[in-house]
């Protein structure tokens, strides 16, 4: 078990100065990076920017700086440099460089170097997830399984690298065409807060193993572990520029979008966000990847096993603070165990441990800003005003630690009596707040389950196989779940239906969504020519 934030933070100051040892001074635009620690809370002075393969300072003084707040505490944490677009221009060029020699490289060349960060990955994985932790406010164990998954995502794409090939066909008269599955170019990735180093290790894994290179853009309220990242692509082995990081926020990502080199897309968020990136990505034909919003259905039938069916409801609502686009918020239970299954389920919710997310023993740490506290609470209340019944949480939560009075902490909320048309029903509130609802029949509830817009997740409990399987192939998801929840191997694809997105992450899948086929055409005899 871990001891108090003091012991923490100065392990972590360790590891943070030996990864100084390595400057990354490159020309006048870097310096070397500088981190302290004062007062117990960590601070970090670095800049967060990263092209032509260090860290780069950017020297416009008119740029504005953020603060980046540490969500367990409330305090600033560092300051963002928002790219304008002299510097999302260097950072393409840069990218542009890379790709050209990167994607000349042999797969299993290309895996070397990805295996090899990989490997660095696994060396500083408390570290990573440390600084995950003191960036987002979600639990230090949640954080060491992110960082274990994005290594896992560069180890099997490393293996996807390998394996690239085209395919040979045989036409009339000895003649035969192929095909070859090139690389697209610079591509672009635009991450969300709520799963920072895991989703800049899902967008770039499967674009390097492609041979192409790309340009990340982590969300301005969690900026600081992509660029740990690049570092670590950068020290194994991989060519200047191959990845790179510019922070902002909308202006970054609209020029991003729009800038000519760029390639491709890739997205996670909001749908509204999705749909200008969308449209943004139309004007130059390019193509996108986008992993949007869910309002899911997790359905629990009364032959289920009620014991697994409260795990799957707990770990479907309320992993990283419920701040998971994928939740199981819709929770439809039968209604001959709904009793049983209520009392079990606010038993436990009252049970899980609030506070420091940096303790072994936390299970639920900080929302991830104060604006996102207040809306997860608003909805709180909404749901009260149209009827439901607040059964435990929805509560702002002060820890017991001085230190953390000022965190974004709650609650986690169960609301009972929910029906189809409430708010907490239809919107996604993106928090620890589990709507139950109860249904009848089989039928009912696949109509109801799907009455949304999206279609990103859904799941199933029951001990009727062919009823698991009836069910989850009339359910409108793409990603479906049967006795468990929230399960995503990297092995198998992650995607939605309906405008939760387009495409897919994860998965052999995912190496269409980043190559482009090119078909060549052989003739082994003369021409015929009609003319």
């Amino acid at each position: 078990m871990k001891g108090s934030n003091f012991r923490i933070l100065k392990h972590l100051k360790m590891n943070l100065l030996r990864s100084l040892r390595t400057p990354g001074l490159r020309g006048a635009l870097h310096y070397t990076e500088t981190r302290t620690i004062t007062s117990g809370t960590l601070h970090i002075k670095d800049p967060l920017n990263f092209w032509c393969g260090g860290r780069v300072n950017l020297k416009d003084v008119k740029t504005k700086s953020e603060p980046v707040y540490e969500p367990a505490t409330g305090r600033v944490l560092c300051q963002l440099q928002a790219c304008g677009a002299a510097d999302v221009d260097a950072a393409v060029g840069s990218a542009s460089a890379a790709f050209t020699v990167w994607s000349k490289l042999a797969g299993m060349e290309r895996a070397k170097v990805m295996l090899e960060a990989a490997r660095l990955i696994e060396k500083r994985r408390e570290e990573i997830a440390e600084i995950e932790v003191v960036n987002n406010g979600k639990s230090i164990t949640e954080a060491r399984l992110d960082v274990d998954s994005a290594r896992l995502c560069i180890e099997y794409f490393a293996a996807q690298a390998t394996t690239l090939s085209g395919q040979h066909v045989q036409l009339p008269g000895g003649s035969f065409a192929y095909t070859r599955r090139e690389p697209l170019g610079v591509c672009v990735g635009i991450g969300a807060w709520n799963y920072p180093f895991q989703i800049v290790a899902w967008k770039s894994a499967p674009a390097i193993a492609c041979g192409n290179s790309m340009v990340f853009k982590p969300s301005p309220v969690t900026p600081v572990t992509a660029v740990l990242l690049a570092e670590i692509y950068s020290q194994a082995g991989a060519p200047e520029g191959l990845f790179n990081v510019v922070q902002g926020g909308q202006e970054t990502g609209s020029l991003l979008c729009h800038h000519p080199s760029v390639a491709k897309i890739s997205f996670t968020g909001s749908v509204p966000t999705g749909k200008k990136i969308m449209e943004m990505a139309s004007r130059g034909v390019k193509p996108v990847t986008l992993e949007l919003g869910g309002k899911s259905p997790l359905i629990i039938f009364e032959d289920s096993d009620l014991e697994n069916a409260v795990r799957g409801a707990l770990m479907a609502n309320f992993l990283s603070q419920g701040q998971v686009c994928s939740n199981g918020t819709r929770v439809f239970v039968q209604s001959s165990i709904l009793p049983q299954f209520l009392k079990e389920v606010v038993r436990r919710t009252k049970a899980i441990q609030i506070g420091d997310p940096l303790l072994d023993e936390t299970r639920m740490g900080a929302l991830v800003s104060k604006p996102h506290l207040e809306k997860v609470l608003a909805y709180v209340k909404q749901a009260k005003k149209e009827g439901a019944r607040v059964l435990c949480g929805g509560e702002p939560f002060i820890p017991a630690d001085s230190k953390l009075k000022a965190g974004y902490y709650m609650t986690p909320c169960v609301l009972d009596g929910c029906t189809d048309d409430m708010t907490c029903v239809r919107e996604e509130i993106f928090g620890p707040v589990m709507s139950v609802l109860s249904f009848e029949t089989e039928d009912e509830v696949l109509r109801r389950a799907n009455d949304s817009a999206l279609g990103l997740a859904a799941g199933v409990f029951t001990k009727d196989v062919k009823r698991a399987h009836r069910v989850i192939e009339n359910l409108q998801a793409g990603s479906c779940f049967i006795n468990n929840y929230n399960i995503t191997p990297v092995e198998v694809p992650f995607g939605g239906y309906k405008a939760s997105g387009i495409g897919r992450e994860n998965g052999q899948v995912t190496i269409e969504f980043y190559s482009q086929l090119k078909t060549v055409v052989v003739e082994m005899g003369d021409v015929d020519s009609l003319f």
